[in-house]
């Protein structure tokens, strides 16, 4: 029974992001036609955190900070790469609302052809990669990225490159840390617990609390 409630409450939620991302992502391209940069960066940000709030009060996943100190040392640093663990789409969604600086994001080119979803994210200035030509995406995210970094935003990798099973790991790829090298950026490494509440390919989301472990910058 309380399987069959998570399930339906998963549905709500499922069903709400579907209804509001149509009429957001329109307005994202539409307005975009007139201007670009941060106004759309947080046009796309505001939707993600409200996602992630709908995902409390629909299901019950709450999240804590931990680090804040560590966050807030790397406020006044002059660039950083955010390298986080991944388990869960809920970290994807979360980390624009929970960083003090606007994210580029390093993603597959995929991606953007999710309808909706995928075209406003083409709208942002991101840095989308072809995984498949690996000398390429790294010339691209070094270019970019130190780009970004200049102009006061936070380059943000995955290092595992896919969602993890909890208590496991992928392969960590090396392309963070080659741009921290390349561009003198700080690390900022963060842990979390997403898998704790919205296990890797499961659309059954359960009530609990996300842990966010921000660490020291290295």
């Amino acid at each position: 029974m309380q399987r069959l409630w998570w399930s339906l409450r998963s549905v709500a939620f499922f069903l709400w992001m579907a209804i509001t991302v149509v009429p957001w992502a329109s307005a994202v391209v539409l307005v975009s036609i007139f201007v670009r940069g941060d106004r759309i960066y947080w046009m796309c940000a505001g939707w993600l955190t409200m996602s992630i709030s709908a995902a409390r009060v629909i299901c019950g996943v709450r999240h804590r900070m931990h680090g804040l100190d560590n966050l807030a040392a790397a406020n006044v640093a002059p660039a950083v790469i955010v390298l986080p663990k991944h388990q869960s789409t809920w970290e994807t969604f979360a980390f624009p609302g929970l960083m003090p600086h606007p994210l580029a994001y390093v993603f597959k080119r995929e991606l953007l052809y999710i309808p909706f979803f995928g075209w406003a994210m083409a709208r942002m200035d991101m840095i989308h990669i072809d995984r498949a030509r690996r000398s390429e995406a790294w010339r691209r995210v070094a270019e970019q990225g130190a780009r970004h970094m200049s102009h006061g935003a936070w380059v943000i990798m995955f290092p595992e490159g896919t969602r993890a099973e909890r208590g496991s790991q992928e392969e960590y790829k090396s392309g963070g840390t080659r741009l921290a090298v390349t561009t003198g950026a700080a690390v900022l490494p963060i842990a979390v617990t997403s898998a704790r509440c919205w296990p890797r390919k499961s659309f059954v989301l359960q009530p609990g609390v996300i842990d966010v472990s921000i660490g020291p910058l290295i």
